[in-house]
């Protein structure tokens, strides 16, 4: 757990969630689960975007986070991301969730847990497993209402 951020702090990650809200906004828009994902340096620069392109790429592996991680890892030639904060709209799944973890990502902050497949905190705890070999520090809720009612909105629109 981390401890409590101030308020200056809570506006940068606000900030960056708001990005990553945008990059899910399109992703929807393209017909794809709203996910999105931005990655940040440890200096605040933005070093990574991506959005869900399962559909556009016919690629199972095609979620916001990994293509985020890739991009991230081309940019900054290294695979770690120590530096480096994950903003994300959901909370990741296993795949992701094993992916952050093997970046050794320095810090994830995502937006709303999922029920169904989170497994940072909500049905398994990947980066505190046994399997895991980085301790990730997570901070979860941020902008939870916007990137719950976005996912919502757009599951209630394909039913």
């Amino acid at each position: 757990m981390l401890p409590p951020i101030d308020e200056a702090a809570y506006q940068v990650h606000v900030h960056w969630m708001s990005q990553a809200i945008a990059l899910a906004q399109s992703a929807g828009e393209a017909g794809e689960v709203p996910v999105g994902a931005a990655i940040v340096d440890g200096n605040g620069n933005l070093v990574a975007t991506a959005e869900n392109r399962r559909e556009r790429d016919k690629d199972p592996t095609a979620h916001a986070e990994i293509l985020a991680l890739r991009a991230a890892g081309q940019a900054l030639q290294t695979w770690h991301l120590n530096d480096c904060t994950l903003y994300v709209t959901l909370e990741p799944c296993p795949m992701c969730a094993g992916a952050i973890v093997l970046a050794r990502l320095g810090l994830l902050v995502y937006g709303v847990d999922d029920p169904k497949t989170g497994t940072i905190r909500t049905t398994a705890n990947i980066p505190d497993s046994a399997c895991s070999n980085h301790r990730l520090p997570v901070l979860a809720g941020i902008m939870e209402s916007a990137c719950r009612e976005q996912l919502q909105s757009w599951f209630e629109g394909r039913r």
